[in-house]
Parts: structure tokens; C-alpha cells; sequence
């Protein structure tokens, strides 16, 4: 399943460089004329989302709504109004809405980064500032930009949207592809998308981006314990999932750091590139051993092209969890003071956000 991600279309992502917030004004005509393909894509697709919705509530009183969407649908619900009353989230994260759409995805995200270095290429929004990604509603626009960012010898990923945020502008709708997701990361969904409307920093996106996911999971599993019960099969199917994902993840560090040794090192860029592939060979390999990757797709994984964009993007959306649960714990495990105390952290100075992200005790 896709990751959620905030796909800002009130905003304007045409640059790789952050413009000093001086120049914002002075630049902003010029900065508006090389984007206005691209905004108009946005802001007709956003439109039509926005134009399409409808409330859940007069949906669930539509005499012939199918069982399934119903169930769904009524889910959603539960899970926003718990998510206002218990995890104490921004009421204006949306889910009060549904559109339905034309095609099997919401959208895309294109995403790039240095072919030897663990660093992401850029994007700058006026609203959310610096992010790593791009997203489009049309694939083909997508696939344009990558191939264009792989001519210029960035490591690049084109991902799937799971959901995405405006933040609070919009009251963001449910969107029919995500119906068919499970029931445990429907309700992670919910949580997520909220959250980013809860407490964002712009240009931050790891702190955000890993802020949202640990209250995803923490909120799912007390949706579930609550909800169910400690034997819940909703709870032990998302505490399975986790499990391999935290395996996953630790691997996904150690070679990120094997990576990183490499990048640094004063060989010549040639035996820099095959000692990558060799790294991520052995990476891959160890992910089969693990048995972190079903039997009927382990070939498949072998034979995938990977890259520095797959570290990146996957240690994106969870980096911290030791520390928000520490942060957590200190807040009196008390959702409204632990969204103030992240807040806190966006005063921080950006390499100090970064050592509380790293801490591993």
C-alpha cells in the first residue's frame, strides 16, 4: 500500500532551490510564469476533487449503497470523530466528505536524489517550503519529469499517492481508490492526513512526514484496543505488519549507513558506483534471507532496479519513533500536550530537530 503523502496543490512547486523569504514577493511574477502548466494541472484536478465531494452522511443514507462502501464509509467516520476526541487532531484535517474518482490511483510523486550521495533533490512551495517530492494527478507527467531528472543522473522513484493533505485549507474527502484498503490502514489514514493538519513544519519533511506516522500507529493501536480489545485481529494484523516493518527498517539504516561510508570515501566515482550495487546486492539479499518479502514476489525484488531514492523515501516517513515515544511518555501520554511539545520542536535550530530524530535510546 502507498504511503500517504501531502500533495500540496494550493501550492506552487516549481523550484529546487528555497528562495531566501526576502525575494519571495520581488520573484513571485517570474516565479508563477514558469509554472503555470503545471498549476493549472493541480488546480483543475484539485478543483474537480473539491467539486466532486460529497458528505458521508447523505452518501450512508443513499438507499442502494453497496454493504462494503457502507462499511467503509461508516469507518471513516468512527475514525475522525476519535481522532478529534481522542487523539485530540485538528477537526479541519477533513474525512467529512467523499469523491469519487475516475481512475484506480489519486495520483503520483516523483522523487529524486543524488546518484552518490543520501541526499534528496528539492522542491520549494510557498506553504509548505522545501519538499522532496512532486506530485501529479496525470502519470504521464509524471514519467516526463523522471525521465528528465534521470537524463541530469539523479536516482529517481515514481510512487503512488496513498492520500495527501492541504493542511486545513480544504476539508480533504475520502477518495474512492482508498476504499479498498484494509480496515486497520484506513483508520491509520485517517490519523495521518489529520495529524499533518494538526502540527507542520514547512520544509521539514522527515520531522513531518515521521511525526504523522507515529501518530498513525500509535492512534491505531488505541483505536483497536479500545474499539476490540487486546485480541483484536485488526490490532494483531497491524502489530504483525509493524513488526517486519521495524525489521525492514533497521535493515534499510544499516545499509543507508554502509551507503553513506562509501559516498564519503575518497575513491573515484566509477568504483564508487559498482561498490553501491554491490552494497544494495547484499542489502536485497538479506531482505530475501529475512523473509521480509513474500516467496511469490522474492524474484521480482531481486530483479527490481533500486537506488538511493528507496533509503531516502522509505527512512522518510520513519525516523524518530523513539524519540515521539519518549516525547509521548513525557507529555503525560496525553495527545493535546504531545502536539504542543512537537510544536516546540519546530523553534529548534534544523540540526537539532535532526539529533532528536536520530536518537536510538
Amino acid at each position: 500500500m502507498p504511503k500517504p503523502l501531502p500533495l500540496l496543490s494550493i501550492a506552487l512547486p516549481c523550484r529546487t532551490k528555497k528562495i531566501p523569504r526576502i525575494f519571495t514577493v520581488l520573484l513571485f511574477p517570474v516565479f508563477i510564469s514558469g509554472c503555470l502548466p503545471y498549476l493549472f494541472h493541480l488546480g483543475k484536478e484539485q478543483s474537480s476533487i473539491i467539486l466532486g465531494r460529497e458528505k458521508i452522511e447523505d452518501i450512508l443514507n443513499l438507499p442502494k449503497l453497496d454493504i462494503k462502501t457502507k462499511q467503509k464509509l461508516n469507518l471513516i467516520q468512527d475514525a475522525r470523530n476519535f481522532a478529534i476526541g481522542e487523539l485530540a487532531l485538528n477537526e479541519k484535517g477533513g474525512f467529512e466528505y467523499y469523491t469519487k474518482l475516475d481512475r484506480e490511483e489519486i495520483g503520483w510523486n516523483v522523487s529524486a536524489s543524488e546518484a552518490l550521495e543520501l541526499k534528496s533533490y528539492t522542491w520549494w512551495f510557498p506553504i509548505a517550503g522545501t519538499v522532496p517530492y512532486k506530485g501529479f494527478f496525470d502519470k504521464q507527467m509524471a514519467i516526463s519529469l523522471e525521465k528528465e531528472l534521470q537524463s541530469e543522473g539523479y536516482d529517481t522513484r515514481i510512487r503512488a499517492i496513498g492520500g495527501y493533505s492541504t493542511l486545513g485549507w480544504f476539508s480533504d474527502p475520502v477518495l474512492s481508490p482508498q476504499l479498498s484498503w484494509p480496515d486497520h490502514r484506513l483508520v491509520g489514514l485517517v490519523f495521518h492526513e489529520m495529524a499533518h493538519a494538526t502540527a507542520y513544519l514547512p520544509g521539514d519533511s522527515t520531522l513531518n512526514e515521521s511525526y504523522a506516522s507515529y501518530v498513525e500507529e500509535k492512534g491505531v493501536e488505541i483505536y483497536y484496543t479500545k474499539k476490540e480489545g487486546d485480541l483484536s485481529l485488526h490490532l494483531q494484523k497491524f502489530k504483525k505488519e509493524k513488526i517486519r516493518r521495524e525489521i525492514t527498517l533497521n535493515l534499510l539504516k544499516k545499509y543507508a549507513e554502509e551507503l553513506k561510508t562509501l559516498y564519503t570515501s575518497e575513491i573515484d566515482s566509477e568504483k564508487k558506483y559498482i561498490q553501491k550495487q554491490t552494497i544494495i546486492k547484499r542489502f536485497k539479499e538479506e531482505v530475501i534471507q529475512k523473509k521480509l518479502v513474500p516467496e511469490e514476489k522474492s524474484k521480482e525484488f531481486l530483479t527490481r532496479e533500486w537506488n538511493n531514492e528507496d533509503f531516502l523515501g522509505a527512512l522518510r516517513y520513519h525516523s524518530g519513533e523513539v524519540s515521539f515515544e519518549s516525547l509521548f511518555i513525557s507529555s503525560g501520554k496525553n495527545f493535546r500536550q504531545f502536539h504542543k511539545e512537537v510544536q516546540k520542536l519546530f523553534d529548534l535550530p534544523e540540526e537539532s530537530r535532526k539529533q532528536f530524530l536520530n536518537q536510538e535510546h
